[in-house]
Order: structure tokens, then sequence, then C-alpha cells
């Protein structure tokens, strides 16, 4: 093959495996358009596939694990900042057998391997009207425990505890909450026995725009 063959021969393929490359990765924002858009796909696909779970594996949750879903939960939004919840982790067999015992419809709490008891403590919280904001901290920070269990492969379920004034005295007593401290839920978690399929709850029905119609 002539010099001039060949030197044409090879810029022609650099020119080929240049404009391939620029083309399989685009420009900066290309990328962190895809980037984002998988990013919120996962994130969607997690919501919608959550589902309660309530029956476990016995395998404990791992330390790792139970730290990620505490961070999730304080990363939940809050009213003026004032996070005002407490978490109390309970791995403690007999506290889990006792934290069933004061919740009739909780019997399941004794085979979870963990439960995430939410607090709202009254200590933290806003004045004034603002006050019951708390309510609403520690609701948000209990679905984020939740779909963070989802994403770490575990199974979960809230299982109510305030308003009933039964279930708040009963679980303050067993985890010794001082008076200031109000359990909100009580979330079982654990790696699932089996396979739970979640809900399609979507109902166009439950929906206006832009103002309320029937």
């Amino acid at each position: 093959m002539k010099a001039n063959s060949l030197l044409s021969l090879i810029l022609a393929v650099a020119l080929v495996i240049v404009c391939g490359r620029m083309a399989f990765s685009g420009s900066d924002k290309n990328k962190n358009e895809v980037k984002a858009d998988t990013t919120v796909n996962v994130a969607l696909q997690n919501i919608m596939t959550r589902a309660s779970v309530r029956a476990y594996k016995a395998q404990p949750v791992e330390d790792a694990k139970i730290t990620a879903l505490l961070k999730a939960g304080m990363a939940a939004p809050t009213a003026a900042d004032k996070r005002p919840w407490r978490f109390v982790a309970v791995t403690d067999k007999d506290q889990l057998t006792a934290l069933s015992e004061v919740n009739p419809h909780a019997q399941l709490i004794s085979k979870a391997p963990l439960v995430i008891v939410v607090c709202g403590d009254m200590r933290k919280t806003m004045d004034g009207e603002g006050r019951d904001n708390w309510i609403l901290d520690t609701s948000a920070a209990s679905e984020n425990i939740l779909l963070a269990a989802h994403a770490l492969g575990l199974g979960a379920v809230w299982t109510g505890v305030y308003p009933v004034k039964d279930r708040v005295k009963g679980i303050s007593e067993v985890l010794e909450l001082p008076e200031e401290v109000v359990p909100l839920s009580a979330i079982a978690i654990g790696y699932p026995a089996q396979k739970v399929t979640p809900k399609n709850k979507w109902d166009e029905d439950n929906v206006s725009y832009d103002a309320y119609d029937e």
C-alpha cells in the first residue's frame, strides 16, 4: 500500500472514532440531562413499587442500613427547620415483644428484626398555632424511612401510634420516653419473607386543577 493511501486510511479511521465518541457522549449538558432522567426514573420507580411488608425473615438488619434509614428520616422537610423529631431504633427481642403487646393492631412487630419509633419532641416545636407542625414533620420522616427501606432491599410497614392515647402511653412506657417526647409511628422493618405486590392507588377522580370541582 502506498504511503499516501495508508495515511488517508489512518485519518479516516481516526475521524470515525472521534465522531463516534462525540455522538455517544454528546455535550456536558446532554450527559447531565440523561443522568438526571435516569435518577428521576429510579426515584419514581422506588416510590411506585413500595408496598407494606408485614412478614420478615429472621435475618437482622445491618447496622449500616439502620444508620442509612435514620439519615433518610432526618432528611425530611421540616417547618422552620425545627427538626422536632426523635428516633428510637429497637432490635432487642424483649423490647420488640413489649412494643407489640401495647398495640393490639401491630402484633407483627414482635416478629420484625427492627422497629424504628418516630417521635416528636415537644421541646423543639414551633410556638403558637405552628406547634402541631411536628406531626407533619415526623410523618414526612416516617415516609422517608419507608422509601429508604424499600430502596435498600428491605420491607417495612407503618403502624400508627399517635393520636391513640393508649398506644402513645404504652409505647412511651416501654421506651421510657420523657413526657415531652410523643411517639407518632412505629415502623417495622426487615428483609421480606415474601414478595408483596404494590397497589395501584391512582384515581383521577381525586384530582382537581386550579380549583375544586366535583
